[in-house]
């Protein structure tokens, strides 16, 4: 390796790409999951509230409802610790947009009050990694209750509602343990055996051209993070133990495979992930000596504590700046437009904003089509929905469930049910001129994604460029540390296993800073060569690492399977 130090060059021209950004992705594994539990969380508290006559009141139910859209990728356990904190982040803010809207009717103060607390959301979401939906519906209910006049003797009972209706979304979201107990981490794991085959199966089909497979050896090293975040997230102790070490030694062979690619067979990672699909046996890997050594590392990562929320902020103060300003703007600007719902264009701006600024331009797009093709779409359904309130409830629930099912598609596909949904959310109070309904959504969607996306150009995150140093340097040391334990003529077998885990999860860090960094504009140049030299080093020790383990049964001996009992 050349001791010259790297250079960077000139940051590179930025173009607003149309390229893939409507392009229809698989859809995910669960989409049917969030979709259901939507829909099973909203229908009771309305079909409820319409056998009263109260259908007004449904905003405020469909708030706690709506918090069962979360959390359906983490183990139960920690499910039921980030859904409570969901209910409770969602109270909260419908709580400051009741008593802003009983003191003031002022539409100036109103968006303001929004705009920081879309502010808020988006920064807590991000740092907490709550999501998806992330703070985008958190937004929605709190900046359409400041526009619900209130009085103060009002907000106890509103709010009382949707904490009710938060308590059923928190037992619909966890009723699927009584099925499935283990089915999170089943399938995180899965994930990382799948994402790993297909590393290794690229490899082995062009191993010369292994720079080509940067992208697959990127998304394998996340998934097996993701894998290692949702083990790490069980009990350590009780009956759940035994699932957990079989699931973490299947992870365990999904980061050998990506280290050593060569020495991989694929189609035996796929057949560990298969038989995790459904709630059989787990598969394990053979007896060999170094099972035993390859967990040690695990007992050090349960043990360090993650960063304090306020550390985790920082980085965000941009993106947070950016919502603040552009959710403000994008109220005025419809104010200013003489549009009566203001929070949907703030609603519309808060929804844009990603990582990074190109990112940011794709949703920017998405929302756009999808919100323009859901007001057709409205224009279609509500002749029907007017029949009645019973057909008005069943719509809404019907394109509730679409919204979620489509939504891993690509966004703007959920959006065409979004639209419709929101716009007949609105009717439950009383219906209303569709034509005007459908001419101030679409402009406001229009007037805050403009606005929206100027105040992202503004406002630039020159933060990335030191987050990409400190990942780089922090790869540096995780390499290095690794090394000296490798050049050791016998490593504690523990130790060498926790640096290899530390040396990965800080390459997956590089990489996503690195690719979050490059989407941003008017920044300064990255250290590219240097973020090359660190990943290339730093793989190549990790392969070295996998060498040194223990030694591991052949191949044969590891088609000799078997089980353990979930």
């Amino acid at each position: 390796m050349s001791s010259a130090t790297p250079t960077s060059g000139p940051p590179p021209v930025r173009r607003l790409s149309l390229a893939g950004v409507l392009r229809l992705r698989r859809p995910s594994e669960i989409w049917f999951k969030p979709a259901l539990s939507s829909v099973a969380a909203v229908a009771p508290p309305n079909l409820l509230l319409l056998a009263l006559g109260r259908l007004d009141l449904a905003m405020y139910t469909m708030a706690g409802s709506l918090c069962a859209l979360y959390a359906h990728n983490r183990p139960y356990a920690a499910r039921a610790r980030t859904l409570a904190w969901v209910v409770l982040g969602m109270i909260g803010g419908l709580a400051v947009a009741l008593v802003t809207a009983s003191l003031t009717r002022e539409a100036v103060v109103l968006v303001a009050v929004g705009a920081l607390l879309a502010a808020v959301q988006k920064a807590l979401c991000d740092a907490t990694r709550v999501g998806p939906p992330g703070n985008v519906v958190l937004t929605f209910i709190s900046s359409a209750a400041l526009f619900v006049p209130q009085t103060l003797g009002q907000v106890p009972g509103h709010l009382g509602l949707a904490f009710a209706a938060g308590l059923w979304a928190w037992l619909v979201g966890m009723a699927p343990a009584l099925v499935r107990p283990h089915g999170p981490e089943r399938r995180a794991t899965a994930q990382a055996l799948n994402a790993a085959a297909a590393y290794a199966a690229a490899h082995g089909t062009a191993p010369a051209r292994a720079a080509d497979h940067a992208p697959a050896r990127a998304v394998g090293y996340a998934a097996v993070q993701a894998a290692w975040q949702t083990l790490l997230a069980l009990p350590s102790t009780g009956a759940r133990a035994t699932t957990r070490h079989a699931l973490e030694r299947l992870v365990v062979r999904a980061e050998v495979a990506l280290a050593a690619p060569a020495d991989t067979d694929p189609e035996r990672l796929r057949a560990w992930a298969r038989a995790l699909r459904g709630g059989g046996r787990i598969p394990r890997t053979g007896d060999a000596p170094g099972d035993r050594d390859e967990l040690l590392g695990v007992d050090a990562e349960r043990a360090a504590r993650p960063a304090p929320l306020w550390q985790r902020l920082g980085p965000l103060t941009p993106i947070a700046a950016r919502t603040a300003l552009g959710c403000a703007l994008a109220g005025y600007a419809s104010l200013a437009l003489g549009i009566g719902r203001p929070y949907w264009a703030l609603v519309t701006a808060a929804a844009l904003y990603q990582a990074n600024l190109t990112l940011t331009w794709s949703r920017a797009v998405q929302r756009v089509v999808g919100n323009l093709a859901g007001v057709l779409l409205f224009a279609a359904i509500v002749p029907l929905a007017h029949l009645g309130q019973v057909l008005l409830v069943l719509c809404c629930l019907a394109l509730n469930f679409g919204a979620e099912a489509l939504i891993t598609r690509n966004y703007w596909l959920g959006s065409v049910c979004v639209t419709p949904m929101a716009l007949l959310v609105t009717e439950f109070a009383g219906y209303q001129a569709p034509g005007e309904l459908m001419t101030e959504r679409a402009v406001d969607t229009l007037v805050g994604a403009l606005v929206g996306f100027l105040a992202a150009v503004v406002v630039t995150n020159r933060r990335a460029g030191n987050r990409v140093e400190q990942a780089v340097t922090a790869a540096d040391r995780a390499r290095e540390h690794a090394a000296r334990l490798l050049a050791e003529p016998a490593p504690d077998p523990g130790a060498l296993e926790a640096a290899r885990r530390g040396l990965a999860a800080a390459l997956t860090d590089l990489r996503a800073t690195a690719d979050g960094a490059a989407g941003e504009w008017w920044g300064r140049a990255l250290p590219q060569e240097r973020v090359v030299l660190a990943e290339r080093s730093g793989h190549r020790t990790l392969a070295e690492a996998v060498r040194r383990q223990a030694p591991r049964p052949d191949r044969d001996a590891v088609r000799r399977t078997e089980d353990v009992r979930p």
